[in-house]
C-alpha cells in the first residue's frame, strides 16, 4: 500500500503499525513524489493526507485516477470534511478526520482492501443518471451524516431515501417519513418531537414524536423547505447536539437516528429570502443527491413502466399481459411534467380502462386520441417516426458531450453543419433539450 503523509511523526507511526499488520508500505512525503512513485509500485490501497506541502490530496487522486484502481482513503482535518465528501462522490473509498485511533484506521483499511468493487444493481433505474445516484447512495449508506435529496416533485426522492436505508447496516431499523408541508404548522412540533401529558389542552397522555420513533433508523423530512423557522431552530439543535425536547418536557431526549431531508425548492434562494436558516442548510446538505427528472432519463421510462405495471396489475388481477411496445415508445417521447408520479397515475388508469390484453398508447394517453378527433392516435407517419428517432439520438449525444456540438456530431457520424441544421429543424438547443 502507499502512504502519502508529510508529517514525519505521524508518518513513521503509521508505517510501523501498518507494517505490523502485514502491509508493505511505500511512504511518500509529498504529492509529487507519490504521483510518480505510485505509477511504478501499483499499490492496492492508498492512504493520503488532503493537506500536503506541494499539492493537495485531491490533486494526487485526480492525477492517478486514470491509471490506478486502488481505493483511496483520505486523512482530513475537520475543516476539510466537505472536500473529503466531494472526493467520495468522485470515487474515493473513505475518509477519516484527525485525530483518530490507529486501530480504527487499520480496521477501515482492511475493510476497504477486502471490499468488492461497487456494481450497480439497477434498483433505482437503468439510466446513467440513476446508476450514478445508486452508487452514491450505496457509498454513503453507512455514514451517519445527513443527506439532502433534491429534485422536482414526483421524481422519487422518498424511494431514494428508502433505498439508502435498505443499503445500510440499519436496514431493519424504522423508516419514519414526515411531510413538513402536509402537517399544519401548529401541530408539526408535537408530531415531530412529541409532547408530555398536560403540555397543552387535549394532551391526555405522553406522545412520542417521529424523531423518537425513528430510533436508530431514518427520520425522513420531506419538503423540509416548508418547515417553519421556529422549528428549524429546534431541528438545528437535534442535528448539532443529537438531542431534543418533547413539547412541555424538561429533560432532553437523545436522538439516535439519521436525518435524510428532501426538497423540490431552491433552499439557497430560500435562505436569501429569509424563509430558511442558512446554518440549517449547511447541516442537512453534508451530501446532496440530485434526483433528475424523468424527462432527462428516458431510458428509465420503459423500465419503470414495467415495474409499476407488475405491481399494480398484481393487485388488480386484471389478466392484462403487459404494456405494448408502441405504448412504451410513445411514453419515452412524453415530457412527463409530473415525473414518476404521473407515470404511475397513467398506468393505474390504463389498467382500469384497457380493452385488450395489452396496454396501448391510447390507454396511456387517451387525451391524444380525443385531440385528434377520435382518430387512431397510435399511428405516426414515417416522417414523424424518423424525426422522433433523430431527436432522441441527437439529444442523447448532446447530453453525453455536455452540449459540445462538434464532439456530438463526431459521435453521431455527421458533419457539424448537418447536425446544426437538424437541431434547428427539430428545435433542439445546445443543451440537448427541445424548445
Amino acid at each position: 500500500m502507499s502512504l502519502v503523509e508529510d508529517d514525519p511523526i505521524m508518518g513513521e507511526a503509521l508505517v510501523q503499525r501498518l507494517t505490523l499488520e502485514g502491509h508493505t508500505v511505500d511512504w511518500w512525503h509529498d504529492g509529487g513524489a507519490a504521483i510518480l512513485g505510485m505509477a511504478a509500485t501499483r499499490p492496492d490501497v492508498v492512504l493520503c493526507d488532503i493537506r500536503l506541502p506541494d499539492v493537495t490530496g485531491e490533486d494526487v487522486f485526480n492525477r492517478t485516477a486514470s491509471t490506478l484502481s486502488a481505493p483511496f482513503i483520505f486523512i482530513t482535518a475537520h475543516s476539510d470534511i466537505e472536500q473529503a465528501v466531494r472526493l467520495m462522490r468522485q470515487g474515493g473509498a473513505d475518509y477519516l478526520t484527525k485525530p483518530f485511533e490507529i486501530g480504527h484506521l487499520v480496521s477501515r483499511i482492511n475493510a476497504v482492501a477486502r471490499r468488492a468493487p461497487e456494481v450497480p444493481t439497477g434498483a433505482l433505474g437503468v439510466s446513467e443518471a440513476m446508476v450514478g445516484v445508486e452508487l452514491l447512495l450505496r457509498r454513503v449508506a453507512d455514514r451517519r451524516f445527513p443527506v439532502l435529496l433534491t429534485g422536482e416533485t414526483g421524481v422519487g426522492k422518498e424511494v431514494c431515501a428508502r433505498f439508502l436505508q435498505h443499503a445500510s447496516k440499519a436496514a431493519s431499523a424504522p423508516f419514519v417519513a414526515v411531510n413538513c408541508a402536509a402537517i399544519p404548522a401548529e401541530l408539526l412540533e408535537s408530531e415531530l418531537f412529541g409532547h408530555e401529558r398536560g403540555s397543552f389542552s387535549g394532551a391526555a397522555t405522553r406522545h412520542l414524536g417521529h424523531a423518537e420513533r425513528a430510533r436508530e433508523g431514518i427520520l425522513f423530512l420531506d419538503e423540509i423547505g416548508e418547515m417553519p423557522l421556529h422549528l428549524q431552530a429546534k431541528m438545528l439543535r437535534l442535528l448539532g447536539e443529537r438531542t431534543f425536547h418533547r413539547v412541555g418536557g424538561e429533560q432532553p431526549v437523545e436522538f439516535a437516528g439519521r436525518v435524510v431531508a428532501a426538497t423540490n425548492r431552491d433552499l439557497a434562494a430560500a435562505v436569501r429570502a429569509g424563509t430558511f436558516r442558512e446554518d440549517l442548510l449547511y447541516r442537512i446538505n453534508v451530501v446532496t443527491v440530485d434526483v433528475p427528472p424523468l424527462r432527462e432519463r428516458s431510458a428509465d421510462v420503459g423500465w419503470l413502466a414495467d415495474r409499476l405495471f407488475e405491481d399494480l396489475n398484481e393487485r388488480s388481477e386484471t389478466g392484462l399481459l403487459g404494456i405494448s411496445r408502441h405504448a412504451k415508445e410513445m411514453a419515452a417521447r412524453h415530457p412527463w411534467p409530473g415525473n414518476v408520479r404521473e407515470l404511475r397515475n397513467r398506468i393505474e388508469r390504463a389498467i382500469a380502462l384497457a380493452d385488450g390484453e395489452w396496454i396501448s398508447a391510447r390507454d396511456l394517453f387517451p387525451e391524444r386520441a380525443t385531440a385528434s378527433g377520435g382518430g387512431d392516435a397510435d399511428v405516426m407517419t414515417l416522417s414523424q417516426v424518423r424525426d422522433e428517432a433523430e431527436r432522441r439520438e441527437i439529444e442523447r449525444g448532446l447530453r453525453s458531450t455536455k452540449g459540445q456540438v462538434a464532439e456530438a456530431a463526431r459521435r453521431l457520424g455527421v458533419s457539424r453543419t448537418t447536425l446544426w441544421e437538424k437541431m434547428r429543424r427539430l428545435g433542439i438547443k445546445d443543451s440537448g433539450t427541445s424548445d
